[in-house]
């Protein structure tokens, strides 16, 4: 088995490397496959994930949601259940041994299609759970990935075979170990669809002020249960999931408009500019000026490298 597992993440590792021409992420010709390659450890990346099933086949990468810290190889994969602020980082790789990966991502639909298809029963009961886990990759997971991957080579085969392809491999995660945690996305009565929902509308109006009261009368839940539900699926309190997709947006304006930090804080729904410039450095490590500045430095010396 162990043989047969190497041989997979080897073929998986040359398809990678075949269709990504450069580091960095690349979309692929099947909707929702991206494939990853960077030949050296990267800085870390903070964004907002979609749900989505990712794995290594070189290298290895990390995960950051809140404190929590999920770092994953060729012999596991990541799952994030739902939409949410994560920061990544490639810690190994090389340029002989370059970092490889890919993520597939995935809906509630998609999920709900799956159950609605097979007898996987999902226990809508249980109390919210972490969105984002690892698993141990098997051998018949791989071998669907692995079909998936090769219609990158039969591209006319893609628009028929690849939502089968996908169907399958969200099959086995859904019998895999952490199984009832996802299907619960896709469930409405579950407290992780509602936790779910309200995720969603914060992202929507992360500039907005924050009302718990409305967040928890929307989940159908008290305001105490919301916010147990909430922190045990995203390690963090509402309040601060509003902050990081606030200072997540405020970084993205500063590097991307001739924007004064002052203005910016202001457009995120700070009402001090010292209070917006403490936590920026605290999240970042650098206030905004700083951060900024080292920021086009390292991506004009991308451009331009000196020899």
């Amino acid at each position: 088995m162990l043989e047969e597992m190497l041989k997979q993440q080897e073929e998986l590792a040359k398809l990678i490397e075949r269709h990504s021409d450069r580091d960095g992420v690349h979309e692929t010709a099947i909707p929702s496959l991206f494939f990853m390659r960077f030949t050296d450890v990267t800085e870390p990346v903070y964004r907002i994930y979609n749900p989505a099933f990712c794995a290594t086949a070189q290298g290895m990468k990390e995960m950051l949601l809140a404190q929590e810290r999920f770092e994953y190889g060729a012999a596991n994969y990541l799952i994030t259940s739902m939409k949410l602020p994560l920061v990544s980082q490639v810690i190994k790789a090389s340029p002989d041994v370059p970092y490889l990966g890919f993520k597939i991502e995935f809906t509630r639909s998609q999920i709900l299609e799956v159950l609605n298809d097979t007898a996987i029963q999902v226990n809508q009961k249980e109390n919210a759970k972490l969105a984002v886990f690892i698993g141990r990759m098997e051998s018949s997971l791989m071998d669907a990935v692995l079909r998936l991957a090769r219609l990158l080579d039969k591209p006319q085969d893609i628009p028929y075979l690849a939502p089968l392809y996908t169907k399958e491999i969200l099959y086995k995660l859904l019998q895999g170990e952490f199984g009832v945690t996802l299907g619960q996305i896709a469930m409405e009565r579950s407290s992780t669809y509602r936790i779910r929902e309200a995720i969603e509308e914060i992202i929507r109006n992360y500039d907005k002020p924050l009302r718990i009261e409305e967040l928890a009368d929307m989940a159908k839940m008290s305001v105490s249960s919301f916010h147990r539900n909430f922190k045990e699926a995203t390690a963090m309190s509402p309040i601060q999931l509003q902050k990081q997709l606030r200072l997540q947006e405020a970084r993205r304006i500063l590097l991307s408009e001739s924007a004064e930090a002052a203005d910016v804080a202001f457009r995120m729904g700070y009402e001090s500019a010292s209070q917006f410039s403490r936590e920026y450095s605290r999240m970042f490590g650098s206030p905004p000026r700083a951060d900024i500045k080292a920021l086009k430095e390292k991506y004009d010396e991308t451009l331009n490298p000196s020899f």
